[in-house]
């Protein structure tokens, strides 16, 4: 038998060249102890805080963190169905940091906390990766807030203004329209969209129920809203690992989007101006409290107050403070947070709402009673407070509304006083029955937020006096007329307005006279 060594050689020559010099060297642990999402390691020695791990399952692999790093286990929580996991099972450290896809492709999307579509759609394509969780921008990477972050309401942009970059709680019970608030945010947002003013916005939904969540997602639709928005959902069946996690994966995904204003002249795919503003809504960061607490007494970490962890408040700052007004050298991109927290019995002095409005720049506060009693949005004027928007308030907004609190104020106490049953002398009856009117002035229905335009011919025509005459029961319908007056008879002082910002001398006397008029042949 003839042997052709030259065979025998181009062979070896082949698998010399195919050979690499680099082994693929993992470090392998076993699980010990699994149950409630948290997984106890043995082996994973040279195991880093924080790094990804993988569980090697019967049914593919399962992706993990490292959490705790004690003295011969390591502590885990398990991304995904932990019953999956069994004692025994290999696991595998990744030398990598939680990574989620981040782009244009989640736009119009429902995703869970790693970025898996929920929503029945195409799988995700030509996305980025970015880290879950990355230290805030610093100091010297920022500017102050500048832009108003319109949300639609009139109560809020007039009395309590968020800017663009600035955190604003959003805090009250159960039920007395927190969401509905955020939700108005997202939709008034349309009108910047493909412009270079756009806005993208992230809702982040913790342990909300999945049907709620599917509500807010067709609302959205309809309002014609989610082109511009990106779902995140960790519904309340989903393990606490995922809750925990949910808010920092919708942060990232929003941040992509703020640092993109470095590159200049980028587009998207329809051609319009990248977005490079985000608002990201997180509800409700209680529930996230929560999950975080069900996580570290399970990974034997000791409880502090009401059985937090003592880290709890690190957990919402390292959240929030990653919103912010970036610099013009840096993009002069923008993160909005408008975090929900919800209250047990009002207690605004409760643990986790305390450390929340201590990081944020201000909270609007929602009451039960001003929501029972048919004032909606029930905003409690009193302790609701923005430290930073009016620097970012629309001029005209600031000039006529900067007397509405405190007028508004002095009519709940004169309310209160008038209710006595005292006979009250002219003035004073003039003041509550304007107080009254402007009460009703600031109501406004669910998911129809106000163009900022509307909003100031509103409330200036309330503070001036304009709706004195009209019945209360009869002001929202003169509202609305006045409003489709100015759109159409009066639309050349509506454009003056809204080019300028501002309302000066000749623009006053022309919405004063055109306020008369409305009002002398207004017959509601």
């Amino acid at each position: 038998m003839k042997i052709k060594t030259d065979e025998i050689v181009s062979v070896i020559k082949q698998e010399i060249e195919q050979f690499t010099s680099e082994l693929e060297i993992s470090e392998v642990g076993r699980v010990v102890e699994i149950g409630d999402g948290i997984a106890r390691i043995y082996g994973l020695s040279k195991a880093m805080a924080g790094e990804l791990i993988e569980f090697q399952t019967d049914s593919g692999a399962i992706m993990g963190q490292v959490m705790n790093l004690e003295e011969d286990t390591v502590g885990a929580i398990v991304y995904g169905d932990y019953l999956k996991v069994k004692e025994g099972d290999t696991v595998k450290a990744t030398g990598k940091l939680l990574e989620v896809p981040v782009g244009e492709a989640l736009l119009g999307r429902v995703v869970d906390p790693l970025g898996n579509p929920i929503d029945d759609g195409a799988p995700l394509s030509g996305t980025e990766s970015a880290l879950v969780d990355i230290i805030a921008p610093g100091i010297a990477a920022r500017q102050p807030v500048s832009e108003p972050m319109q949300t639609g309401i009139k109560a809020i942009d007039a009395m309590i203004p968020v800017g663009r970059g600035q955190r604003e709680l959003i805090i009250g019970d159960r039920k007395t329209g927190k969401t509905a608030i955020a939700i108005d945010a997202i939709i008034n947002q349309k009108q910047f969209w493909g412009t270079k003013d756009a806005v993208v916005c992230v809702y982040v939904a913790v342990g909300q129920k999945e049907s709620t969540v599917a509500g807010v997602v067709q609302t959205l639709r309809d309002a014609g809203a989610m082109d511009y928005t990106i779902v995140v959902s960790a519904g309340s069946s989903d393990p606490a690992p995922m809750q925990y996690v949910a808010p920092y994966t919708g942060c990232a995904m929003g941040e992509h989007f703020m640092w993109s204003g470095k590159e200049a002249g980028k587009t998207m795919s329809n051609g319009t101006p990248y977005p490079k503003h985000v608002l990201c809504v997180y509800d409700d960061l209680s529930k996230q409290a929560v999950a975080y607490r069900q996580l570290s007494l399970l990974l034997r970490r000791p409880p502090g107050r009401e059985a937090f962890p003592g880290d709890v408040f690190y957990l919402h700052s390292r959240l929030l403070e990653r919103a912010t007004k970036l610099s013009d050298e840096n993009g002069a991109g923008s993160l909005t947070a408008l975090p929900v927290i919800e209250t047990q019995e009002g207690d605004v002095s409760a643990y986790i709402p305390t450390n929340v409005i201590s990081i944020t720049d201000g909270q609007i506060y929602l009451e039960p009673n001003l929501f029972f009693s048919g004032v909606r949005p029930a905003v409690n004027v009193g302790i609701s407070v923005s430290r930073v928007g009016g620097a970012a308030q629309v001029k005209a907004m600031k000039k006529i509304a900067g007397s509405l609190r405190l007028d508004l104020a002095a009519y709940r106490e004169l309310e209160a006083f008038a209710q006595l049953g005292t006979d009250l002398d002219a003035a004073t009856q003039a003041q509550l029955d304007r107080g009254a009117r402007m009460v009703e002035l600031l109501k406004q229905p669910q998911y129809v937020p106000y163009h900022v335009v509307d909003q100031i011919i509103s409330i200036y025509g309330g503070t001036k006096g304009y709706f004195d005459k009209v019945a209360l029961n009869k002001v929202s319908a003169c509202e609305k007329d006045m409003h489709e007056y100015f759109r159409t008879s009066g639309k050349a002082i509506w454009d003056a307005i809204d080019n300028t910002k501002t309302i000066d001398d000749e623009t006053g006397k022309k919405l004063d006279e055109a306020l008369k008029n409305f009002i002398a042949g207004w017959n509601g």
